[in-house]
């Protein structure tokens, strides 16, 4: 089969437009096509984000959203987005129904317009097609294909791979594999003020779907009466201050060549000009007194602490003068039968401390299938969510 058959499969390719240059080599400035991945479930929190954002051609699909943009928006989506994981690029994607069409595909792909002779290009990725399963062997032959073409384009036998990486990532799924660059490096949910997480830990991107989810925008109070380390009422403080979540932390693609160190300067500048300030009431309660002090640290390396009240204090005797409030919470579920009891008792006894509330709004996330029967109500509203590889529901009560 030939390369040019090949050539004509491939879709969702980047666009090539040369009109600046950088280092001695020429730099890629149009657009691209962009894939966000996400947690199950936020595939259409993150798809708002995006729209809000004004990005182009928004697609959510089932694990992820792609768009299309330029560079400058592979920065604005990775310091901005609070619900994906990662922002990739996508090279191409073509049918891989054995290892020689892996290989003839990717060796096809214009490897050349974003790798420079010098750089470093590690893959990575998994196979779930039902003709290729083995990753070691699909991780080999992309690499063989790439090295080939990058070796040809800059007349090497062996490329040096000791300049700045390019990450690969690569996706096989019902025969059609699909690879991309990784411009982010470590996941979106790491936005660095949580170096040290509790005991069972809930994703940063998680956390701020589920403030998303209860419409919490700064006004009102917010309780967390599980907060473990804090990272529900840091993500509601970050929303309520409309602080871009990236702003503190580093990404992969701010040493590639493509994206200019003053882009990204300026995209932060231009995310701490929308900032907001106000005088916000998000209560972190928790009964251990060291997550506590782990989540005053937390808030401090987030720059909010002065917006959440941090306190000792039970959840299964939760207290309020407030009229209305938002309650957003993580409580614990255990997967092994001792675990578990606990776990009933405590959803019973916060059930009956939270009963009689007037005004106040709940959204509660829990892997435990019986967490309606043990919290004593029937949620208004049930969406699946996971965290991690963790199947749960966040219960809503309006």
């Amino acid at each position: 089969m030939s390369s040019d058959h090949w050539i004509s499969c491939i879709y969702r390719i980047a666009r090539r437009d040369w009109n600046c240059k950088s280092e001695g080599r020429e730099v890629l400035t149009s657009f691209v096509e962009l894939c966000v991945p996400c947690l199950f479930g936020l595939e259409g929190l993150v798809a708002d984000e995006l729209r809000r954002m004004n990005m182009n051609d928004v697609r959510p699909e089932t694990g992820r959203v792609y768009f299309r943009g330029d560079w400058r928006d592979v920065a604005r989506a990775n310091i901005g987005l609070r619900t994906g994981e990662r922002v990739l690029v996508t090279l191409g994607n073509f049918p891989a129904v054995s290892f020689d069409a892996l290989y003839e595909g990717a060796a096809a792909l214009d490897w050349a317009a974003y790798i420079p002779k010098d750089g470093a290009f590690p893959i990575k990725g998994h196979a779930l097609g039902p003709a290729l399963r083995s990753v070691p062997d699909a991780q080999r032959i992309i690499k063989k294909a790439a090295a080939d073409q990058l070796g040809r384009v800059y007349g090497v036998e062996r490329l040096p791979e000791t300049g700045v990486t390019y990450q690969v990532q690569f996706a096989i799924r019902e025969d059609v594999c699909t690879i991309y660059l990784d411009t982010t490096g470590a996941g979106l949910y790491k936005r660095g003020y949580r170096p040290v997480a509790g005991v069972a830990p809930l994703r940063e991107t998680l956390a701020a779907a589920m403030v998303n989810l209860s419409r919490y925008r700064g006004r009102d109070v917010l309780a967390d009466p599980f907060c473990g380390s804090g990272t529900i009422a840091i993500e509601a403080a970050l929303a309520a201050r409309n602080r871009a979540p990236g702003l503190n932390r580093k990404f992969a693609a701010e040493t590639w060549l493509q994206i200019p160190s003053e882009v990204w300067d300026e995209t932060r500048e231009a995310a701490r000009a929308k900032e907001f300030n106000g005088d916000y009431t998000i209560l972190a309660r928790d009964i251990d007194p060291d997550c506590i002090a782990l989540a005053r640290e937390n808030a401090r390396r987030a720059g909010v602490e002065t917006d959440i009240h941090f306190e000792v204090a039970d959840a299964r005797k939760f207290e309020t003068t407030a009229p209305k409030g938002v309650i957003v919470t993580n409580p614990p579920y255990g997967e092994r039968v001792l675990e578990k009891s606990e776990a009933d008792a405590i959803a019973r006894a916060f059930g009956r401390a939270v009963k009689g509330l007037q005004g106040w709004q709940l959204y509660i996330l829990s892997a435990h299938a019986d967490f309606e029967q043990a919290f004593g109500r029937t949620a208004d509203k049930k969406r699946k969510l996971y965290n991690g590889m963790m199947k749960c529901n966040l219960f809503m009560y309006k």
